[in-house]
């Protein structure tokens, strides 16, 4: 599973997590002590930020027809890329533009290269 977006190590665990002021919301999909139920396989626990070892950001970059993309989700066996390379993007990627400047499109697995997380 690619993920991207926010984590915290929490008593020697890395959780996905949500900043929230001076608090941070850990969540989980397996039940876990001291975690609430908040939908289908999805828990939550909240704690102070001064209980959080780390918190950071997770990106997961990689190369696709030869260019370089962020994978920013996943369904079956494609990935969900957004572009990162210079603007134009080159011709004969059919990149759907999402916003002004962000091209992004589905990818298959197979077809996508030198995955690597990025933390900040």
């Amino acid at each position: 599973m690619v993920r991207d977006g926010y984590y915290a190590r929490w008593r020697d665990q890395e959780f996905d997590a949500s900043p929230d002021g001076d608090r941070v919301r850990l969540y989980t999909k397996e039940p876990t002590a001291g975690f609430e139920q908040i939908g289908a396989q999805r828990y939550l626990r909240v704690v102070p930020r001064g209980d959080v070892a780390e918190l950071g950001y997770l990106t997961v970059r990689c190369r696709w027809r030869d260019q370089p993309f962020q994978v920013i989700g996943e369904h079956g066996s494609w990935y969900r890329v957004e572009y990162l390379g210079e603007l134009p993007p080159p011709d004969g990627l059919n990149l759907t533009e999402f916003d002004r400047g962000v091209h992004q499109a589905w990818a298959k697995r197979d077809e996508v290269s030198e995955l690597s997380e990025e933390r900040s």
